[in-house]
């Protein structure tokens, strides 16, 4: 059985109801179950989300608090976002350069040793940037965070990557962020075990099929794969479908690992507890689709649509002509016209 609340699914410790910010759309609690669980495994083999209590995935960093990556990182600068607000939305440069010049960053990259980062962190005060690190575990990191590294559970996570037809690990990814840092909605096109170490995370996600629900930035846009939607001030007349969103959610905690499918949207917040929140993530990629079936699933339709923009966009080489060709293939042509919103 899995532990469920009547709003979030919650870790050990249950969390003050108090924090959690009340949204425009309807959610239901993440299955909280034992890896050891047969349901657990059928919502992974599924890509659905699961939040797995009991994986021992990262149980030789669960001492990676402030003080001993201090002291364990070394002294190589490390990549840090600071930004004006919570929010964190990432944005690519390369875009940047190629079609949108005039694109202002929400973010700015600031590079800096961990004891600088810890600092700025213990010395913030209101009006301060805030600041997120988000850092590859690789070579370049300390030894004594090598040494825990490789006494991670990688023999869980190969039979998962086996047992599901999974690619190849791409990345694991140390996320150190200020309590209130919010990663907007967006969705990634990998497998991903999102393992909490400590302090708290809210976790939202949307299944796929909410792609012209959410409204994500164009695929030439420095945003993409994000939406355009303000959660805390959402747009519904703009944005016409908003209304129709529907989430599933959970509070994850040190131990927890939550499995963000490929494709699903994701919203995240750090909870107030420490005054900071450490993660890791796991990301890999998709496996070879070796058999298609018809209908195809949300995730498969997301990836049509997200293909089919970007050849078109590769034919066209103008962003400027993108939208202009893809509402005369569709309006009038495939859905009547009292039907569009011509919104997003």
């Amino acid at each position: 059985m899995s532990e469920r609340t009547d709003s979030v699914s919650l870790p050990r410790k249950l969390w003050n109801e108090n924090h959690i910010k009340k949204y425009f759309f309807p959610s239901e609690p993440i299955p909280r179950l034992p890896c050891s669980d047969p349901m657990a495994q059928e919502l992974i083999s599924q890509e659905k989300p699961v939040v797995l209590t009991d994986t021992h995935l990262c149980d030789s960093a669960l001492k990676w608090d402030l003080e001993y990556l201090s002291e364990n990182m070394g002294s190589e600068k490390y990549m840090v976002y600071a930004s004006k607000s919570s929010r964190f939305k990432y944005w690519d440069q390369a875009k940047v350069k190629l079609h949108c010049q005039d694109f202002v960053p929400p973010t700015q990259r600031v590079d800096m040793t961990f004891p600088d980062f810890v600092t700025k962190l213990r010395d913030w005060k209101p009006g301060d940037d805030r600041l997120y690190l988000q850092q590859g575990l690789n070579n370049t990191v300390g030894h004594a965070i090598v040494v825990d590294f490789l006494q991670f559970n990688w023999q869980w996570l190969n039979i998962q990557q086996k047992k599901n037809n999974w690619g190849p690990l791409t990345s694991n990814l140390l996320l150190v962020g200020m309590e209130g840092n919010t990663t907007p909605v967006h969705y990634d096109e990998q497998q991903n075990f999102f393992a909490q170490l400590v302090g708290y995370k809210r976790c939202i996600l949307f299944s796929p099929d909410h792609y012209d629900k959410l409204y994500p930035h164009p695929v030439f846009h420095p945003h993409d794969r994000q939406s355009q939607v303000d959660f805390d001030n959402p747009d519904f007349e703009r944005f016409s479908r908003l209304n129709e969103v529907r989430a599933v959610e959970a509070v994850v905690g040190p131990m927890d690992v939550l499995y963000i499918p490929m494709y699903w949207w994701h919203h995240i917040e750090s909870l107030p507890e420490l005054g900071h929140t450490i993660s890791v993530n796991f990301w890999y990629k998709g496996g070879p689709t070796e058999k298609i079936d018809y209908p195809l699933a949300p995730r498969q339709k997301l990836a049509v649509l997200r293909n089919v923009e970007k050849m078109l966009l590769d034919a066209l080489k103008d962003p400027a002509e993108l939208g202009h060709l893809l509402r005369a293939l569709v309006i009038g042509r495939y859905m009547d016209t009292e039907q569009d919103t011509g919104t997003g």
